[in-house]
């Protein structure tokens, strides 16, 4: 996607309107090597919200792994983006499976994800049902365009096969 592609992403901070899920800013989804995958649309967002170019943005913060665009991971193992006390410092412009969590695949599909989840997540309500979850997650991914389509592109974890 060139700079002249007549693509205007939106770039607004991700709403937070859910009855299940508030997030804390505690960093525990931006934790462990692998899977915060930069589609192509959020590669337009996240340089548009740094005042990078995409190809300064994939050689300074950027890997590929398994054919995709990925944001590389600290020694710490946590996103490069994400500080202790600040959250993430690229917020308006996180791609969109950091604006999915927690409504992942796995979660909605599977009581047992979600309670996995539920266990280092406390921004989950406690209380919720795994029912609740998985329509309310449906909901807030349709409401907020977070679907992904594109399985040589976009992250797995926000394709629900319907």
């Amino acid at each position: 996607m060139d700079g002249n592609s007549g693509f205007e992403p939106k770039i607004e901070a991700p709403v937070d309107d859910s009855p299940v899920f508030t997030c804390r800013m505690c960093g525990q989804c931006c934790r462990g090597e692998g899977g915060i995958v930069v589609s192509p649309t959020d590669l337009v967002r996240i340089t548009r919200c740094m005042g990078l170019s995409e190809r300064e943005f994939i050689e300074t913060y950027g890997e590929y792994r398994g054919g995709k665009l990925q944001i590389r991971t600290g020694s710490d193992g946590a996103c490069i983006f994400f500080r202790d006390g600040r959250g993430c410092i690229v917020h308006e412009g996180k791609p969109d499976v950091c604006r999915a969590w927690p409504f992942f695949r796995g979660n909605i599909v599977d009581p047992d994800s979600l309670a996995m989840a539920k266990e280092y997540c406390p921004g989950i309500e406690p209380g919720c049902t795994h029912a609740a979850f998985a329509e309310e997650g449906r909901r807030y991914l349709v409401k907020h365009g977070l679907l992904a389509h594109n399985r040589e592109s976009e992250g797995h974890a926000v394709i629900l096969d319907d």
